[in-house]
């Protein structure tokens, strides 16, 4: 059984298809968000330790650090950040991280700070990417998210984005990286631009558990791109992606909706043994009637910021 193992100084975390589905909380990402690429540029990381607390308190696994806030000479400002943030917050929470950059040169400086063994994010197909980001996953014996494009871009063809996948693995393993290192993206492509969207991922992930063994991630969102009442849309795909095989999902933890489905999916796919994570958070949930106020919990601390047990988070604010 393929299992990826992710930790942080104190947690040890196993990806794979026979353990919970793993969260990776999104929200400590600049891109899209400008206010919070000024702050960081700034040394302001008031939003960052928000974000990291709220979701780890929501139920996220794993977060995701990147601090890619300028296409303005990345390798000189995104090293120095990307380390500061990333210290910044496994100071500060348990759960094991995702380094997330695009830039070698911040990838490293990173792995050289980062406690446990963190999950890389990410490398692609392209010739350029995979000589220089193999040799640091390597060298510091961490997993690897690998993306299926390459030089030519993002194929609209399923088969195409499988053979980079598979052409992605069997480079890491000219460098004696393992399979179960490697969590592939196998891109989620918007619904409402392409139809069939939804059966093209779902046919991906059964050929890359079954032909190639590896685990799978994906930007859960983009599903959703462009369509109202989004959330819906992703909490609706959670279930069925993780039947189809998907093992993580870089996703915003404070979305109650979503967290639901992910609960729900662990339940119906017997990776929450007796329903015991399900029970444990929603044995006190209280319904409410469709166009009131939610009935507060009164078990609520108020350190918790109004944030009812059991995961069901406020929202921080953004996609």
């Amino acid at each position: 059984m393929t299992r990826t193992i992710v930790a942080s100084a104190t947690r040890e975390i196993i990806i794979g298809f026979d353990q919970p589905f793993c969260v990776i909380g999104e929200r400590i990402n600049p891109t899209g968000r400008k206010k919070l690429a000024a702050e960081m540029v700034e040394g302001n990381f008031d939003t960052v330790i928000k974000d990291a607390l709220e979701q780890v308190a929501a139920g996220a696994t794993m977060l995701d650090v990147n601090a890619g806030v300028t296409s303005v000479n990345p390798n000189e400002t995104e090293p120095g950040l990307l380390v500061q943030t990333l210290q910044i917050v496994q100071d500060l929470v348990d759960v094991p991280l995702s380094i997330d950059s695009s830039v070698s040169a911040a990838i490293e400086a990173a792995l050289k700070v980062a406690k446990g063994r963190p999950l890389v994010n990410s490398v692609t197909g392209e010739e350029e990417k995979l000589e220089a980001i193999l040799p640091l996953i390597k060298k510091y014996n961490v997993p690897v998210v690998a993306i299926s494009n390459d030089e030519t871009g993002i194929s609209m063809d399923p088969d195409v984005r499988f053979a980079v996948a598979k052409k992605i693995v069997e480079r890491c393993a000219d460098f004696g990286i393992p399979a179960y290192d490697i969590v592939v993206d196998p891109l989620v492509m918007p619904i409402g631009a392409l139809g069939d969207a939804g059966r093209q991922v779902f046919a991906l992930l059964r050929r890359l558990r079954e032909e190639l063994k590896v685990n799978t991630t994906c930007g859960l969102s983009n599903v959703s791109f462009g369509l109202p009442h989004r959330h819906g849309i992703n909490a609706g795909f959670i279930p069925m992606v993780i039947g189809a095989g998907m093992t993580s999902a870089i996703m915003n933890p404070c979305r109650p909706q979503e967290m639901e489905a992910v609960r729900a999916a662990n339940v119906l796919n017997g990776t929450d043994a007796n329903c015991t994570n399900w029970i444990k958070t929603y044995k006190d949930y209280q319904p409410h009637v469709a166009g009131s106020a939610p009935t507060p919990n009164p078990a609520v601390s108020s350190a918790e910021g109004g944030r009812r047990r059991g995961g069901r988070a406020a929202r921080s604010g953004g996609a």
